[in-house]
């Protein structure tokens, strides 16, 4: 038997001395005794009044050096001792770069590389044993490249830290968590301005339920999150929650097994009366929580537009284009130019529109809608009276209206909306299609315009071009991409 203490003269029972003392024995637990030693008190120059007060004031003396004390009594029992923190580092979307200045990189990295300092010293009994790296991915992305991805900035982030301390390969390691559905579950559980909150959270519980261990990449799972309420939910998810599902948390630990010096047998053992003390718990620091941004209304997704192809011709134009869900959008366009100079014989006229059907489609149209590939379908009307100071030519009858002496547009487009700013994009489209009507040529005599011919007009080819300036209008419809330091 091992043991230390402090012996306490009794205010309650005079001529007796007691011994509290920490013992330590394999065979029990972690425990405090009391133990009374049988031994007389052969100096009676202590009264029982000089010593009352002395009793509680070094029990309460004692209490306290027991908490301070180096030697715990979870290190008497021999059990290994651990203390381990972390962090969770971002990255910047498909980038595997560690970037200090993004968020709290630069306080976290910096609060991790102290807490290793404390522990590195060469007086500590710590040595370190785990450097941890765990990446998920968001719901949206491959896995295969989340994980390579996730990998790379596993090795940034044991780079960064072996230029500052000794760490052995033997102790770093890297999980990949896949498609993080849990942990989405989570960040929507707490956040009370997801769209729809109940519903998202009911199919991510059905999608939990189906793959528990995340052991099959489907992506039924995400095609049904992007088509619940027409794509509202997802898009906020996307801009808010799925960022912080590809940030890497980072785990260090480190560890010791006491090793007490032996202590003499110089008192008898002693009866004991244990007391047994409550079990050491560690708490680690939470990792701090991020506030996601707030948005205020409604999400709505408007553009207004202008086919500069057509401003440089000098007719003005303007279109107009509503997102409706589902990556699916509509819109028109209308152009209006009337020059002339009768003078001179110099006609530039034109007027027109047409209504559309788009399908988006790709990385950047996930991302927000109105952005990225699109392809669709369209259909309108245009007349036009063009003459250079001789032959002319015109769109449909003479003094008719549009719809008797229009000609008819109609095709398949393809384009791409390109951001160039937070709030504006650049359209580029190309349409082929059918153009069909009649055409009138004229020729100017003796003052007067003199009709020549009436051609029947049947065009199979491109019928349609746009380089489009796009405004985006509506609540959350912004580049999020070109923020300056948002991903």
């Amino acid at each position: 038997m091992k043991y230390h203490g402090i012996y306490i003269i009794s205010p309650v029972f005079p001529g007796k001395l007691y011994l509290l003392c920490i013992m330590k024995n394999s065979n029990r637990k972690k425990s405090c005794c009391v133990t009374k030693l049988a031994s007389e008190i052969s100096d009676g120059s202590i009264t029982d009044k000089r010593i009352c007060f002395l009793f509680p004031v070094l029990l309460c003396i004692l209490m306290l050096s027991s908490l301070c004390d180096t030697v715990t009594a979870r290190e008497l029992s021999g059990e290994e001792i651990s203390v381990s923190d972390s962090a969770q580092i971002q990255f910047q979307q498909s980038k595997s770069q560690l970037n200090l200045s993004l968020g709290n990189n630069q306080k976290e990295l910096d609060r991790l590389v102290g807490f290793m300092n404390r522990y590195k010293n060469p007086d500590s009994l710590f040595t370190l044993h785990r450097v941890k790296v765990i990446g998920g991915a968001s719901p949206e992305g491959s896995v295969a490249i989340n994980e390579r991805l996730s990998r790379l900035r596993a090795d940034n982030i044991f780079d960064y830290f072996s230029t500052r301390e000794s760490i052995p390969d033997s102790v770093t390691s890297f999980e990949f968590l896949g498609r993080d559905w849990k942990g989405l579950r989570s960040l929507v559980e707490f956040d009370t301005r997801v769209p729809y909150q109940r519903e998202v959270l009911s199919l991510l519980d059905d999608i939990i339920t189906a793959n528990p261990e995340n052991a099959v990449v489907s992506d039924k799972g995400l095609k049904q999150l992007r088509q619940l309420r027409a794509g509202i939910p997802y898009l906020y998810l996307y801009n808010n929650l799925f960022p912080r599902l590809r940030e890497s948390k980072l785990y260090v630990e480190y560890i010791r097994k006491p090793s007490l010096p032996q202590m003499a047998d110089t008192l008898p053992a002693p009866d004991v009366t244990e007391i047994l003390l409550p079990p050491v718990v560690e708490i680690l620091p939470e990792p701090e929580f991020i506030e996601p941004p707030t948005i205020q209304c409604r999400p709505f997704y408007m553009a207004v537009k202008t086919n500069m192809l057509y401003d440089a011709l000098a007719l003005p134009n303007i279109g107009i284009e509503f997102y409706v869900g589902k990556n699916w959008s509509v819109g028109g366009n209308w152009m209006y130019g009337w020059w002339d100079s009768n003078k001179r014989h110099r006609y530039w006229r034109a007027y027109g529109g047409d209504l559309y059907v788009r399908r988006w489609f790709g990385s950047k149209a996930l991302e927000k809608p109105l952005t990225g590939h699109h392809i669709g379908v369209y259909g309108g009307v245009v007349t036009y009276d063009f003459e250079f100071g001789g032959k002319g030519y015109m769109g449909g009858l003479p003094d008719k209206t549009l719809w008797d002496r229009c000609n008819y547009i109609g095709g398949i487009e393809y384009g791409y909306s390109l951001p160039i700013a937070r709030r504006l994009n650049i359209d580029f489209t190309i349409g082929v299609g059918y153009m069909g009507g009649k055409v009138q040529e004229y020729a100017p005599e003796n003052g007067h315009y003199v009709w020549q011919k009436t051609k029947n007009l049947h065009w199979v080819g491109p019928t349609k071009a746009e380089i489009s300036l796009v405004w985006l209008i509506g609540c959350d419809n912004y580049n999020r991409s070109l923020k300056g330091g948002d991903r």
